[in-house]
């Protein structure tokens, strides 16, 4: 029997989570939420954040998330920066609540492609000083 797996993709702005979250999920066959959806425009594919609404956005993807582990869909991605570790726990009880092996994969920016939402330099160098990785 095969193991149902959730398996969130961490790393900043501009890293390459997203272009490796729909690889992984075998273009779209497997489900991928993140934050960013929610301020994402569905029809236009604009993006326009609002901080204020941010709290929102981890609402909805967390319970997209809940929602098709609880339907056992196979394989769950999520895709965020998950730059401090407070923000993976719901998945973490998640995934011991709905029996599926959890598994956290960082993605390091080798690339020069800049982050497609404008994060400044100086908002990432903040974000990469709050990074840990949990290796033990």
């Amino acid at each position: 029997m095969q193991s149902k797996a959730l398996i969130l993709l961490r790393g900043l702005p501009g890293a390459g989570k997203s272009s490796l979250a729909n690889l992984l999920s075998e273009e779209g066959k497997y489900p991928v939420f993140a934050i960013d959806d929610y301020f994402t425009n569905k029809l236009t594919g604009e993006y326009h954040f609002d901080f204020s609404k941010n709290y929102l956005a981890y609402q909805q993807c967390e319970n997209l998330t809940e929602q098709a582990m609880s339907a056992g869909t196979p394989k769950v991605f999520v895709d965020n920066a998950f730059t401090i570790n407070w923000e993976m726990e719901p998945y973490f009880k998640l995934a011991s609540k709905y029996h599926y092996v959890l598994y956290v994969i960082t993605v390091e920016k080798y690339h020069n492609n800049e982050n497609i939402h404008n994060v400044s330099k100086e908002q990432l160098e903040k974000m990469a000083a709050k990074y840990k990785v949990k290796l033990l």
